[in-house]
């Protein structure tokens, strides 16, 4: 898959496990299910960040400009993962997070794919979004799985920082017993 058709997949299955929170039947499945969308979400923004944005940020008119905001709404979706990854499985407030995440994460979808991704699909060729998208698959697999609104969002310091914060992500996964994908 090319980059562009990548993240359009990241965003679909991001939308599946939103509708399997409402239809988990206990309390254990809904908690997984949050689990899961923090670490999809959290290595889904990284990747973005990392190689998406700047890509954008060179080659789009004003690209500058509409990352800043793209990052923008990064970092508040980053700041209800934490906090989501902060709660206690049996939280109460755990069901009003998810529905805040929601609408973050369905209004920055549809800006995405309404305003950037075909921006970009113009702007680039077939070939390089191919290679980026190979580029994507093969970074999924060192991302962060967990959200760090407070660290660099932007290369050349998230180039550093993220490899450092997604090698602690999988010993804290790990130590916590949390599905490894």
């Amino acid at each position: 898959m090319d980059a562009i058709e990548l993240l359009k997949h990241d965003h679909r299955k991001v939308e599946q496990l939103f509708r399997d929170y409402h239809a988990a039947a206990d309390g254990t499945q809904r908690r997984a299910v949050v689990e899961t969308l923090i670490r999809e979400l959290s290595r889904h923004a990284a990747l973005e960040e990392l190689m998406l944005y700047p890509l954008a940020k060179k080659v789009l008119p004003g690209g500058a400009h509409e990352i800043h905001r793209y990052l923008a709404e990064h970092k508040a979706a980053k700041e209800t993962l934490l906090a989501l990854d902060k709660l206690p499985a049996d939280d109460d407030r755990t069901g009003e997070l998810v529905e805040r995440l929601r609408r973050e994460i369905e209004e920055h979808v549809r800006e995405e794919e309404g305003g950037l991704m075909p921006q970009l699909r113009d702007a680039v060729s077939q070939r390089e979004l191919d290679e980026l998208g190979q580029l994507l698959v093969r970074a999924r697999q060192t991302a962060p799985t967990r959200p760090h609104p407070h660290a660099p969002a932007e290369p050349p310091a998230l180039s550093l920082a993220g490899p450092v914060a997604a090698a602690y992500d999988r010993l804290r996964d790990r130590l916590q017993g949390r599905p490894m994908t």
